[in-house]
């Protein structure tokens, strides 16, 4: 039985073609808090099958989400490595394959390995190749270049400079590009957080992870998470079950709303960067 609490779990059975349609739209939820059941949580670091286990809790854009993951995944299936180093020779790479929206290239991986942004990063990119598997002809020159993940001349992007650079920034960044900067994508409060949307998570200790949220389980009475992304823990893509979440200060998650706002979002537009994180507070039982 799921351990839930204020929703009570569908599941969406329907015939191909209502499926297929429900996956063109945004993802719902019933407004309160779900948790996996006890077989769904990770149990290993590495695998393909997150379409698979979890989109019996969504719909929508979610499901492709999870899809997008098992496709970066599958470039790395010991993980591919995870590097960080702005000053090493050659420098960090975001993700280590050749990442393409709609076979463009958004970036020449100086390594093969990966980091946390990055990861999310090349899973938002590869759902937006499911969603929208015609938008080649409608991708415009700059916001193209706005998407890059390398200046022109294969140069690091710096944070803060276009779409990648808000993504890969400290602090919110799948916050700052999917809400703000292309509106592509909604804020949702951590009681509503489904599989298959994206996380940004201030730790106790000051630092950051822009993660993929897999789903919140209970363990021992705890409240602990599930999230896909590219960490040290996982040698790079892989997954994670946390619990309890005592090191976890606070967290922004955003949803996959509007995928179409790829082709006209405002390249020049700012974003506010001083915004609170959220609380996890665990449910009263």
């Amino acid at each position: 039985m799921k351990a839930r609490i204020g929703l009570v779990l569908v599941s969406f059975l329907f015939p191909v073609s209502l499926s297929a349609q429900l996956g063109s739209r945004p993802t719902n939820d019933g407004g309160g808090w779900l948790f996996l059941d006890s077989a769904d949580i990770p149990a290993t670091k590495h695998n393909v099958n997150h379409e698979a286990v979890f989109k019996k809790y969504v719909n929508g854009h979610n499901v492709s989400v999870l899809k997008a993951i098992d496709n970066v995944q599958a470039h790395a299936m010991d993980g591919g490595g995870y590097f960080i180093g702005i000053k090493a020779t050659p420098t960090e790479s975001p993700i280590g394959y050749d990442l393409k929206l709609f076979d463009k290239k958004l970036l020449e991986p100086p390594r093969t390995t990966s980091y946390c942004s990055g990861s999310t990063y090349g899973v938002f990119i590869e759902a937006l190749n499911l969603i929208l598997p015609n938008g080649a002809a409608k991708l415009s020159a700059e916001r193209l270049e706005s998407l890059r993940m390398q200046e022109p001349d294969g140069s690091r992007r710096e944070d803060q400079i276009k779409f990648w650079g808000k993504w890969n920034d400290d602090g919110w960044g799948s916050q700052y590009a999917l809400v703000q900067y292309s509106e592509m994508g909604d804020e949702i409060p951590p009681e509503r957080a489904r599989p298959g949307d994206f996380m940004n998570i201030s730790w106790v200790r000051g630092a950051g992870h822009s993660v993929v949220f897999l789903g919140w389980f209970l363990k021992n009475g705890q409240l602990g998470m599930a999230y896909w992304s590219s960490q040290k823990s996982t040698n790079g893509f892989g997954d994670v079950a946390l619990c309890p979440l005592s090191n976890v200060k606070s967290v922004k998650i955003v949803r996959l709303t509007h995928p179409e706002k790829i082709f006209e979002f405002d390249v020049q537009r700012s974003v506010n960067r001083a915004i609170p994180g959220e609380k996890v507070v665990p449910p009263a039982r």
